[in-house]
Parts: structure tokens; C-alpha cells; sequence
């Protein structure tokens, strides 16, 4: 499991608000978050955002 992983189990509540501020263009149902599903998630950011998923991560391991 990821450090990444980590954070969003963790408290993907708190850093959902973050992450809208950096992206604005990602909508509620983009930033859904369902246990085990956190590979989803990530695919979600990363296709409406046009990063890579290693900067999607990098971005919220800074958090």
C-alpha cells in the first residue's frame, strides 16, 4: 500500500477540498471516494486533469 493510499483512506475528506482548489475543473462525483477503489479515484484526477497518475500522487502526498 502506498503513502498516497494511505492519505486518502485516511482523511480524503479534508484533502478533497484541497485538491478542487488546485483542479478546479474535478466535480463532487470525480473526487467519490469508496474504500478500495482508490486506484479509481486517482484515475478519475488524473484523466480530467491531464497529469500523470505519478503527479496526481506526487501532488497529494504534499498535503
Amino acid at each position: 500500500m502506498s503513502a498516497t493510499t494511505d492519505k486518502i483512506k485516511g482523511n480524503w475528506n479534508q484533502l478533497k477540498g484541497k485538491v478542487k482548489q488546485e483542479y478546479a475543473e474535478l466535480t463532487d462525483d470525480d473526487l467519490k471516494y469508496a474504500e478500495g477503489k482508490e486506484d479509481e479515484l486517482l484515475g478519475r484526477i488524473q484523466e480530467k486533469t491531464g497529469k500523470t497518475k505519478d503527479e496526481v500522487k506526487s501532488f497529494i502526498d504534499k498535503l
